[in-house]
């Protein structure tokens, strides 16, 4: 059985917890040695590396995790595993004196590990808001040693993040039904309550109409025909998964949805649908405008 690519790895770990385009992406650098006087760093999520990145803090980056995959410069910088699964050996290596994640990364027994030798571990807990966004960009900020530049950064964000808000709350159509698909293997999920999925759902203006039940559920047709949705949102990762999109719509299942009969699908890429990072406002607007136009 072939292994997981890292991005397909990325999508799944982001939905089992993800224009205004006011921020050019950073411009690739080649990785470079942290200055000696500035910590050196290591981010262990997509969302927290995309921070650093808006901060200009690249260069103290030692290394990421393999969810960190925007902008492309990350790509390239040593890699510590998945998230979930680090080794205080790899991470230790790297001699990085902050270790920056969220309380999914693990195990805990590695975070302990880090910590007794004497390195600084910030862990943001994820809930799915825009308070994830803060505490992330706070964070990388005290870690960096860069407080002031995540002030004016966490300015620019909030600007952004209100005057999104404020076009979705202005709309005046009926808000539609939208179901979030998870299909990066051979048998789709369903997201329920407390997921990322449900969360950018919410934001962006729709009815996310699978509230019995939290995290994710396997689709079956009984669940499709009791959504009744009118758009189906999923990731790109999941269309390529099932062969394209002609594929993706010949799933029984959809077959008894309106989304399926208007062909109303909405796809995004993984890490900025559902990684709660800088991106966000961003991801709302997209999302919000392809639901209402």
């Amino acid at each position: 059985m072939p292994h997981p690519s890292r991005r397909q790895v990325l999508a799944t770990a982001l939905a089992a917890g993800l224009p205004l385009g006011l921020h050019a992406q950073p411009a690739p650098s080649p990785l470079s040695k942290s200055p000696s006087h500035l910590p050196r760093l290591i981010t262990i999520d997509g969302s927290i590396t995309e921070v650093v990145y808006a901060l200009g803090a690249e260069a103290q980056l030692v290394g990421t995790d393999t969810t960190s995959l925007y902008p492309k410069a990350a790509q390239k910088t040593p890699k510590v595993g998945y998230m979930r699964q680090l080794s205080a050996e790899g991470v230790l290596s790297l001699k990085p004196d902050a270790v920056i994640s969220t309380t999914e990364a693990g195990p805990p027994v590695v975070l302990d590990q880090l910590r007794s030798a004497g390195v600084k571990v910030e862990l943001v807990k994820t809930e799915h808001t825009w308070n994830d966004v803060k505490a992330k960009v706070s964070a990388v900020g005290r870690a960096a040693q860069r407080e002031e530049a995540a002030r004016e950064l966490q300015t620019r964000l909030d600007a952004e993040w209100a005057q999104v808000t404020r076009q979705v709350a202005a709309q005046s159509k009926p808000k539609p039904r939208v179901l979030f698909i998870l299909s990066h293997g051979p048998s789709p999920q369903v997201a329920g309550l407390e997921t990322a999925a449900d969360a950018m759902i919410r934001y962006a203006g729709g009815v996310n109409p699978l509230s019995g039940f939290k995290g994710y559920r396997p689709m079956t047709a009984e669940a499709m025909a009791g959504a009744a949705p009118d758009f189906i949102l999923t990731t790109d990762l999941g269309i390529q998964a099932l062969g394209g999109i002609d594929k993706f719509w010949q799933r029984p299942e959809l077959a008894l949805t309106p989304a399926y009969r208007k062909r109303a699908v909405v796809v995004l890429d993984a890490l900025l649908l559902l990684s709660f990072g800088p991106r966000l406002p961003q991801a709302v607007q997209e999302v919000h405008s392809r639901l209402y136009t």
